[in-house]
C-alpha cells in the first residue's frame, strides 16, 4: 500500500508539473500571440497594385518597415531575410515578406521596384501617402521621423523589429533586429509547420 501511495504521490507531482509548463512551439523570437494591436491594411505595391494583408492568408508574412535610403538596419534586415528564405528552401514559397516605407515621398513605386526585389524576387515593396503610411505604422506601433541633416539630405529614425504573422493572418511574433536569418528561419518554419 505504501509503494503504491508513493507511486501516486509522484504520479500526482509530475502531473501538476507538467500542468506549469507552456505547450506549443519553442520560437526564437518574442511571441506576442494576441498582442491588442496591428490589423489590417491595405497599400500599393512596388508592382502598382494594391496589396492586403488578408491577401496572402495560406502564407505565413513578415512585415517590416523600412525606407531605401537606410544606410544600415534596413539592407541587414533585408538581408537577413533573404537569407531565411535561402534556408528554408522549397518551404519559403509558403512566406511572404512586405517591406513598407516610412520614406514614401522619396521611396517611388519605382525605386521600390529596384531596391526591394533585388533581396529577394518574391518580396513585395509597399507605400502609401504621408497619411496612410502614418495610419499603418500606428496601427503597429512603429514609430519613424525625419532627421533633416541639410536642404537636400534626410535619413529616416525608425523601428527597427520586423512583425510575423501566421498562415491564418493572426499576428504571432515580433523579431528585433540584428536576430539573424536562422532565427527568422527557424521561426518561419514553426508557423509553416502548424
Amino acid at each position: 500500500m505504501r509503494r503504491f501511495l508513493s507511486l501516486a504521490l509522484t504520479l500526482i507531482v509530475l502531473g501538476l508539473a507538467a500542468c506549469g509548463q507552456k505547450s506549443g512551439p519553442a520560437f526564437k523570437s518574442t511571441d506576442i500571440t494576441g498582442a491588442p494591436f496591428g490589423g489590417e491594411f491595405r497599400l500599393t505595391g512596388h508592382d502598382g497594385k494594391p496589396h492586403a494583408l488578408a491577401d496572402f492568408r495560406g502564407k505565413a508574412v513578415v512585415l517590416f518597415f523600412g525606407y531605401t535610403h537606410c544606410p544600415d538596419v534596413c539592407p541587414t534586415t533585408m538581408s537577413e531575410l533573404a537569407g531565411a528564405m535561402k534556408q528554408l528552401g522549397e518551404r519559403a514559397k509558403d512566406v511572404q515578406v512586405l517591406f513598407v516605407t516610412v520614406d514614401p515621398e522619396r521611396d517611388t513605386q519605382a525605386l521600390l521596384n529596384q531596391y526591394v526585389p533585388s533581396f529577394h524576387p518574391a518580396f513585395i515593396g509597399l507605400r502609401g501617402s504621408p497619411a496612410e503610411t502614418r495610419a499603418v505604422a500606428d496601427q503597429f506601433k512603429v514609430v519613424y521621423q525625419k532627421n533633416v541633416t541639410d536642404k537636400t539630405n534626410y535619413t529616416v529614425d525608425h523601428s527597427a523589429g520586423s512583425y510575423i504573422f501566421d498562415k491564418a493572418g493572426k499576428l504571432r511574433l515580433f523579431v528585433s533586429y540584428g536576430a539573424g536569418a536562422e532565427v527568422f528561419s527557424h521561426d518561419l518554419g514553426l508557423l509553416l509547420a502548424d
